[in-house]
């Protein structure tokens, strides 16, 4: 999931690899915000989805967010879902729809896509590409080729995604000029 442009071709990619119903995701969010408000439009965050067994709404809330993305709340989503990670483990479904409707998303829409299936194939690419790339667990980021796991411990992996965001964003200016 990306709310990117197509005219943002040229900004680093940052890929999150994350599960809208792990803990550990809810934890990482405050890093990913402190990312986007750092670098604004110079990076590039894409949500990936990776929804792991052990959570039995996490593909729902894969889907869901990318249904998010289409009525135009992606991340907004993303992160009131993560808020209430807790929440989404006892009551599922119901909650996703009723965060849609607290974002003044179409809440049926929501329902329906949930219904209908249709953002599976998104969320099983992701998955899928994911599990090519050596993804196990989430967060897991993907910056200037090197896979960074913030499953086991988010300890110190803002402070390497910046090292590595700064220095691709110092090679691009350098090609420029």
């Amino acid at each position: 999931m990306s709310d990117s442009s197509p005219a943002r071709t040229d900004a680093p990619v940052l890929d999150v690899w994350c599960e809208l119903q792990c803990p550990d995701c809810r934890t990482a969010l405050d890093d990913v915000r402190a990312l986007r408000a750092r670098y604004g439009d110079r990076l590039e965050l894409r949500l990936r989805h990776f929804p792991l067994e052990k959570h039995k709404h996490a593909f729902a809330a894969a889907q869901a967010a990318e249904e998010a993305l289409e009525q135009g709340k992606g991340w907004e989503y993303v992160e009131a879902v993560l808020e209430r990670v807790a929440e989404l483990d006892g009551r599922g479904e119901p909650l996703l729809v009723e965060v849609a409707g607290e974002l003044g998303l179409d809440a049926e829409e929501f329902d329906t896509a949930l219904i209908d299936g249709r953002h599976i194939l998104v969320v099983d690419a992701d998955q899928a590409e994911g599990k090519a790339i050596g993804v196990t667990g989430t967060p897991t980021y993907v910056i200037g080729g090197e896979r960074l796991d913030g499953g086991k411990s988010q300890e110190g992996l803002r402070e390497r995604i910046e090292e590595i965001a700064d220095r691709l964003l110092a090679d691009r200016s350098g090609q420029g000029a």
